[in-house]
């Protein structure tokens, strides 16, 4: 499918974890590096992870360094985020999509999955 599926959401405590997962036949593209993007309630979709095909080096913006991983299987065209001491600020909608995008312009958003860390 040209648009990702992203799964794996859920409601945690804080402090918790979860795995997402997403796929994508699009991961295949030679332009196309994978990213996760998250989106708070109320708040623009941000990009917070990116991971590159060829060596899997991974980029994290500073709000989840130390706390997600990045990882990706390149042939089942997915990627993963390991989430772990999940807060309140982790709530959200979290999506697949191309690395450096602009959100605004990008249209080939797939469903996205929800997290929802409550105390």
């Amino acid at each position: 499918q040209v648009q990702p599926v992203e799964s794996g959401g859920g409601w945690v405590q804080p402090g918790g974890s979860l795995t997402l997962s997403c796929t994508a036949s699009v991961f295949k593209r030679d332009y196309y590096t994978p990213a996760w993007f998250h989106q708070a309630p109320g708040k623009e979709r941000q990009q917070i992870s990116c991971i590159s095909k060829t060596d899997h080096s991974a980029y994290y913006v500073d709000s989840v360094k130390g706390r997600f991983t990045i990882s990706m299987d390149n042939a089942k065209d997915m990627i993963s985020l390991q989430m772990s001491s999940l807060n309140t600020e982790d709530t959200g909608v979290y999506y697949c999509g191309p690395c450096g995008v602009n959100v605004n312009l990008y249209h080939s958003w797939g469903p996205g999955t929800q997290v929802t860390v409550y105390s």
